[in-house]
């Protein structure tokens, strides 16, 4: 069942996934506060359909949902069209949130969680799909970096491994962009979650770690290396030390 909270001047809509009512409706009218408009989805399957039908500026999506989980319904709704989605967890264990990185969420937050910083997620991640939009028209001359084995190409947002094509989520592809286009250089986590995430404070240090977790489980261990107690540097494949721009 799809329920509804609209704000109608709204230039924003929010999908959210929650089977919890209460919830539901609290993050809805904390959204339809911020004068964006809420859209509300109790299971998997509802979420997908509202997805293709309202075409949301962002999806918040609960990852343990009756009907279909919000693994599958985060796969098959950026499968079928690129939107930022939070997810929401129950559990702190770093396997869910890689799974819902994995997926293809952009950020995840674990309940019980502030709305405040909710929405202050929510924000940052619409920041960022209109500053990709900014930088993506100031890349159209931007080299492609070829390492050899791995290939990113800016431009098209497209990285390919021994000629295959990596599936990236968007952030995934702007923190591995971020990294190579300074090779072995070490970015320390609070200057990553400024430049990729757009957060100005360091509370978020642990996305930065499940994002490169779930970039080593598709790219390999050691194209990031950890700097201890810093932050991380992308290590170039051995057949690709140097880049070669083109």
């Amino acid at each position: 069942m799809l329920n509804t909270s609209a704000h109608q001047t709204s230039p924003r809509t929010i999908l959210v996934v929650e089977d919890e009512p209460d919830l539901a409706t609290a993050i809805a009218q904390r959204i339809t506060a911020k004068g964006w408009t809420a859209r509300v989805a109790s299971d998997g399957a509802s979420a997908v359909r509202a997805a293709s039908q309202l075409k949301p500026d962002l999806v918040i999506m609960d990852i343990m949902l009756p009907v279909m989980d919000g693994v599958e319904a985060t796969k098959r709704i950026v499968a079928e069209r690129p939107v930022p989605v939070l997810m929401l967890t129950a559990r702190d264990a770093e396997s869910d949130k890689v799974m819902g990185l994995g997926a293809g969420a952009d950020d995840y937050m674990t309940k019980p969680f502030s709305p405040r910083e909710l929405i202050a997620r929510c924000e940052a991640l619409l920041r960022r799909v209109e500053r990709a939009t900014i930088i993506a028209k100031n890349l159209e001359n931007e080299k492609v970096l070829d390492f050899g084995s791995l290939v990113i190409d800016p431009r098209q947002r497209i990285v390919t491994m021994d000629g295959e094509q990596v599936h990236l989520t968007p952030t995934e592809f702007d923190l591995l962009a971020t990294l190579a286009r300074k090779p072995k250089s070490v970015f320390k986590r609070e200057k990553l979650l400024e430049e990729v995430w757009d957060w100005p404070d360091a509370s978020g240090t642990r996305t930065v770690d499940s994002h490169v977790k779930a970039l080593r489980h598709k790219l390999g261990s050691d194209m990031i290396r950890t700097a201890h107690g810093v932050g991380y540097a992308f290590e170039p494949p051995q057949d690709g030390e140097a880049s070669s721009e083109r």
